[in-house]
């Protein structure tokens, strides 16, 4: 049964509530729309901030998967582009010993071919100790700072770990001579001597051919390399994705929320200015 009181406006009361209520709505709404935020704090959804957490946690990783993929391929054009160099540096050999096998070059041509291979073999030397990455020997067989054989790229993330191992052959020197490369003995080759040049052909053809096999192994781990990358992009950017679906505000949802609870505020406050107001009605009975 309704009564009349001034000691406790319950009309007023519960105008106020609702009007309290609809305020914290109204700033969790504009704090959504300032931050494109739909989760602020755990508060909003603990849950949901859960996931998106771990989201673009592994989506960081995915990233930097896709970096570590890029530098191994980086490794292996670098290794490729100085093996190269190398097949041509024994391209030149093999003329050389095709040149000294024959028996119209005479004992001082030979010399001179041979001394030739010799600079052939101190610059393949030098390629093989001097070529890096970022510090890291590449075909070096001796030192801390070296790739040893076998470049090892991850490419995990924060649920599973995943390496690419790519073969990059040593190439063994000492001093200015390369004493193996591939299966072939360099030292071997002796261009001073008919029968030694001729020799020595067979010796270098093998050499070339152990470049190869060490390019097409590289090239092999490089188009590996390539695959993942494409594949890591792929997951990275869809992983984003399903971060932005939890984690980002919906702003045709949000406007709609602010104009409703705009008016809604609006209106309670009208509702609380009335209730007040009619709290004074009881003086008329008064009079």
């Amino acid at each position: 049964m309704g009564s009349f009181s001034i000691l406790n406006n319950i009309s007023g009361l519960n105008a106020q509530n609702q009007l309290n209520l609809n305020n914290v709505n109204l700033s969790r709404t504009l704090l959504r729309l300032s931050s494109g935020k739909r989760i602020n704090s755990g508060a909003d959804d603990a849950a949901g901030l859960q996931i998106a957490d771990s989201l673009r946690a592994n989506t960081y990783a995915l990233n930097q998967a896709v970096r570590n993929a890029n530098d191994g391929i980086g490794v292996c054009q670098i290794a490729d582009g100085a093996l190269q160099e190398i097949t041509n540096l024994l391209t030149r050999a093999v003329t050389l010993a095709e040149e000294a096998a024959t028996e119209t070059v005479d004992s001082t041509g030979r010399a001179s071919l041979d001394a030739e291979f010799t600079q052939i073999q101190a610059e393949i030397g030098r390629i093989a100790d001097q070529t890096n990455f970022n510090g890291y020997d590449i075909f070096a067989t001796t030192g801390d700072n070296r790739i040893g054989g076998e470049l090892s790229v991850f490419v995990g993330d924060i649920t599973s770990a995943s390496s690419i191992s790519v073969t990059i052959q040593t190439i063994t020197t000492s001093g200015t001579t390369v004493t193996n490369l591939g299966t072939a003995d360099l030292t071997a080759v002796d261009l001073t001597g008919q029968v030694s040049a001729a020799t020595s052909l067979t010796t270098i053809q093998t050499a070339l051919n152990g470049v190869s096999n060490m390019r097409a192994e590289i090239g092999a781990g490089m188009n590996r390399l390539q695959s993942a990358v494409a594949v890591l992009q792929t997951q990275s950017q869809n992983t984003q994705a399903a971060e932005s679906v939890i984690r980002d505000a919906n702003f045709a949802e949000e406007v709609a929320n602010l104009t409703k609870f705009q008016i809604l505020a609006q209106s309670g406050m009208a509702a609380l200015a009335q209730a007040n107001s009619s709290s004074q009605n009881v003086l008329s009975l008064l009079r």
